[in-house]
């Protein structure tokens, strides 16, 4: 009998198409917050209204941060009940871990049941899980959770991510591509869920840039669908992953950084974070996209993580960028604030919604090519290439 050669047997194991996003889902809380209202709030919660300065200051921050609302899982009842919470620095990491522990994988599942709803597929053919979060870590983990929860089969291949910060969302794509495309008729969930129960506190005279996270940082999830070889008689893809790359910028060393403390998770920023992503950003963009001979940045779709509007600010003026390209992430950062890692994917969401109510060839905004980059701590920035797919008529129209 003949044997099979290595090379066959591994050959046998691979898809032959690239990744595709196949379903986007997202989810937030219920309770939401509006920007102009939390200044006020904000102080009152926090026992802080005597801190006059410091309240304008926040409030000057809340107003150039081009947010509208934000949606968060901790309530003015669930501060009353935990006051070290609400404290600048008190010891309070129980109180934060028992909350995250259980609505971080309630989150993703609702995001994830969207997902999986849109895909229209049995979730029984989920082979792999990425689950990604900054918002407090425990055993066994969040994908375990949501694994239970959401009824995936218990062989489902599980990978979780933790305390990844920002960047993530681009870094999920990064592993779903690779186990897609390197396990024929992969199916791959992938979960990013963000609370900011972890990283909600009282102000500091001394630590303002803590302050610039209370006026960013909302909660929510987002879910995709990855695989290669689309079924497209009942498959719809989106996206296709080409390309990921990883790499930390030079000079970045603690322009930002958390730390999971007794006080829960502390936040700390350098002021030219901005700065550090708009000079490096175009050396990115070669490296990703002369292969495929493309050098006209306003010739592809943008898919920013918004870590705030000064970032996005910068880079439109560092590579000359027209106003519509940053219109979906900016729209995001709007309606709900700096998500974190699951940013991106309600992006990607905007963008293929939009394309659809104004009938765009393509879901991205009738463009074929585009970027994706998640920029978090290191300073670490993630670019993914996408290439959009052609809409149905039906979605198109």
């Amino acid at each position: 009998m003949a044997t099979v050669s290595v090379e066959e047997i591994i050959n046998a194991q691979r898809a032959k198409g690239p990744a595709t996003i196949l379903a986007i889902g997202t989810a937030t809380p219920a309770n939401c917050v509006y920007q102009a209202d939390y200044p006020d709030y904000y102080f009152r919660i926090t026992n802080s209204e005597h801190k006059t300065e410091l309240k304008e200051k926040f409030q000057r921050m809340c107003d150039k941060s081009m947010i509208k609302k934000r949606y968060m899982h901790l309530t003015e009842d669930i501060l009353k009940e935990n006051p070290n919470m609400c404290a600048y620095m008190a010891p309070s990491l129980d109180a934060r871990q028992d909350i995250v522990v259980v609505e971080v994988p309630k989150l993703g599942k609702e995001a994830a049941v969207k997902a999986i709803k849109e895909w229209g597929q049995p979730k029984s053919k989920i082979t792999h899980l990425i689950f990604c979060t900054t918002s407090g870590v425990d055993m066994p983990g969040a994908d375990y959770q949501l694994t239970k929860i959401l009824g995936l089969r218990p062989s489902v291949k599980r990978f979780m991510m933790y305390q990844q910060g920002c960047f993530a969302g681009g870094m999920v794509l990064r592993f779903a591509k690779d186990l897609a495309e390197n396990n024929k008729g992969a199916r791959v969930l992938v979960v990013c869920s963000e609370i900011t129960a972890v990283t909600f506190r009282g102000p500091s005279d001394i630590h303002l840039d803590s302050l610039v996270g209370q006026a960013l940082f909302g909660d929510g999830a987002g879910a995709l669908i990855v695989g290669s070889d689309p079924d497209t008689s009942i498959e719809r893809p989106l996206y296709q992953i080409i390309s990921a790359a990883q790499t930390i910028l030079p000079d970045s060393d603690g322009a930002i950084d958390g730390h999971l403390r007794e006080v829960g998770l502390t936040f700390h920023l350098l002021k030219d974070v901005p700065g550090l992503i708009a000079k490096n950003i175009e050396k990115s963009l070669g490296e990703a996209f002369t292969p495929i001979g493309i050098n006209d940045w306003n010739s592809i779709f943008w898919v920013v993580h918004p870590g705030g509007p000064a970032i996005l600010d910068q880079v439109e003026a560092k590579l000359g960028l027209k106003e519509e390209k940053m219109r979906a992430t900016r729209q995001v950062l709007s309606d709900y604030g700096n998500m974190s890692s699951a940013c991106v994917l309600f992006i990607l969401d905007e963008m293929r919604k939009k394309s659809i109510e104004e009938g765009k060839p393509t879901t991205g905004e009738g463009l074929d090519w585009g970027v994706l980059f998640g920029f978090g701590p290191g300073l670490t920035v993630e670019t993914v290439v996408l290439h959009s797919v052609p809409l149905a008529p039906a979605a198109a129209h």
